[in-house]
């Protein structure tokens, strides 16, 4: 073997060790983003399922507050009536169904709107849309994690196999597959752009 040839080969195994050391900060790089992600999509999964339950709690109080709404109108106006088709009624029975009817009407108005509780129709109608809104974001979110997730891996696989099979295209092509996941995992995040087929 001649000194040429020997230092050939030593270049060239410096070379091998400078694109297995940069492959090797690439894997590190994108299972960092890897797990960002996957934090990502675990997070926008449960705010997603919370919000979905918190948004039906409240339109089934809403529910309720309309059925006993109804209930107190309905009673109001049945005390009117019979106030109205028994004529034997003495003064002061009639001032007590009155007082009754009106409390009953007074009842039903308060379940309309209570911003001291929050727990009005108006209110609640409003917290369960916040919610609804809340879960939205989440589901359309949670798309763009699970592909960034897929990208990613696949990307560890590529340049992994680029490093033991010496393929410097197959590390750039994963690089490139990478980056692609980093963007979805941006996306994700910030729903700076909407994908079509991402969409939820």
């Amino acid at each position: 073997m001649k000194a040429e040839d020997a230092a050939d080969m030593m270049d060239q195994e410096k070379e091998n060790d400078r694109f297995k050391q940069r492959a090797a900060v690439c894997i590190a790089i994108l299972a960092m983003l890897l797990a960002i992600t996957g934090l990502g999509g675990a997070n926008a999964g449960k705010e997603a399922t919370n919000n979905n339950i918190y948004a039906a709690n409240h339109y089934a109080f809403y529910q309720a507050k309309n059925i006993r709404q109804t209930d107190y109108n309905l009673a109001a106006d049945a005390i009117e009536l019979a106030f109205l088709q028994d004529g034997s009624l003495n003064a002061e029975a009639r001032t007590a169904l009155k007082a009754k009817a009106e409390a009953y009407r007074k009842t039903a108005a308060r379940y309309e709107s209570e911003p001291e509780t929050q727990e009005g129709k108006k209110e609640l109608m409003a917290r369960a849309k916040d919610y609804e809104s809340r879960r939205d974001h989440a589901l359309k979110q949670d798309p763009y994690f699970d592909y960034a997730e897929a990208l990613l891996q696949i990307a560890i696989v590529l340049i992994s196999v680029s490093i033991v099979a010496t393929l410097p295209w197959l590390a750039i092509v994963g690089g490139i597959v990478g980056a692609a996941g980093g963007l979805l995992m941006v996306n994700g995040y910030t729903l700076a752009v909407e994908i079509p087929f991402l969409a939820a």
